[in-house]
């Protein structure tokens, strides 16, 4: 049995199902509902009616239920049929009210079950995709709603204590947010999954934005501007494979998260900083998170310069007088935090 799976491509590993499979849904979802969202909000402000249509569909559940079936497909190497019949499986939990975790769970199963039939029948081009489909469909109308419902129930939670706690929660939701974007899972997918919203979104961009401008600021003397704008709009998980070496390079990014987090969940810059689900776990990548925040709380001089304060300038600095300090007393060495991008 170890054989065939082997053979097959099916690995059954944490791995595979729970940093893979999540990154490339990830993938998906920036692909189409998020770049929707920013394309739908610059139509807006311009209002441009064909920006505000062509963002709106991208954000059809049905176009980015498929999109995050395709992504895991082919991150998951499956065979070409699988991943066209993958489509199938996340658009169709997405539109019975499954969302972007029941979609995740319908098309990583219809995926697997489609690559253990794949090319063992003489009548691959229909047994394979009739596999996957009809896997899909089952999963989908069965188990995605109720998976949709406890992923959004415990995201209900987080929200709700944020709002009662907002200086430990806040600070909280920052760190776990910070380390999932910097660690090999998906901050955006979990964000978008628990349907995080409001001020347990903006602490969740504040320690994200932490990770990746810090990260960006306080490697600048190994990696230099290239390095700085990789991770900074781009991702702080190029760090991973230095922080599995020293743990200790996680420390002052994740110190300026925790420390500007419930100046934003406070409100102590005159007002509680907000977001929604697809800004929460973006960072400063792309500024999607930037964009998301105005477009939750609307553009105006206070929200800016909140934004500047605590997504750039706040982690920049604290990071890097944190790292200085941390390079004095030895913790952290020239070349520590080099990396390939």
């Amino acid at each position: 049995m170890k054989a065939f799976l082997t053979r097959k491509g099916v690995t059954l590993s944490w791995r595979s199902y729970f940093i893979t499979a999540l990154s490339y849904m990830a993938l998906g979802l920036f692909s189409s509902l998020i770049i929707g969202l920013i394309i739908k909000t610059v139509g807006e402000e311009l209002q441009w009616e064909p920006l505000i249509e062509m963002g709106s569909f991208a954000m059809q559940p049905e176009i980015w239920g498929g999109a995050i079936g395709v992504a895991i497909a082919y991150g998951l190497n499956a065979p070409p049929l699988v991943v066209f019949a993958a489509l199938f499986s996340g658009a169709f939990s997405a539109s019975v009210g499954g969302g972007p975790a029941g979609s995740y769970i319908a098309a990583l199963c219809s995926i697997e079950i489609g690559k253990l039939v794949s090319k063992e029948t003489k009548l691959d081009i229909l047994i394979t995709p009739f596999v996957t489909i009809v896997v899909g469909f089952v999963i989908g109308f069965t188990i995605s709603p109720s998976v949709h419902a406890f992923m959004t129930g415990f995201g209900d939670v987080v929200i709700w204590a944020t709002e009662r706690q907002p200086f430990v929660m806040g600070i909280l939701v920052a760190v776990l947010m910070g380390w999932a974007l910097t660690a090999p899972i998906s901050s955006v997918a979990i964000a978008i999954m628990i349907d995080l919203e409001g001020v347990a979104a903006g602490a969740a961009t504040v320690g994200c934005a932490a990770q990746m401008i810090g990260f960006g600021v306080m490697s600048y003397r190994e990696n230099g501007i290239g390095g700085l704008f990789a991770q900074g709009i781009g991702t702080s998980m190029l760090q991973v494979a230095n922080i599995v070496k020293k743990p200790i390079l996680i420390i002052p990014p994740t110190i300026a998260g925790a420390l500007l987090a419930p100046i934003a969940t406070m409100g102590w810059l005159g007002t509680e900083m907000v977001n929604n689900d697809s800004g929460a776990g973006m960072g400063t990548s792309g500024f999607v998170g930037q964009i998301m925040t105005i477009q939750t709380m609307g553009f105006t001089q206070e929200v800016l310069i909140s934004i500047l304060l605590l997504h750039i300038i706040g982690p920049a600095l604290i990071t890097l007088i944190l790292s200085e300090w941390f390079r004095k007393k030895g913790w952290i060495q020239l070349g520590d935090l080099k990396i390939d991008y």
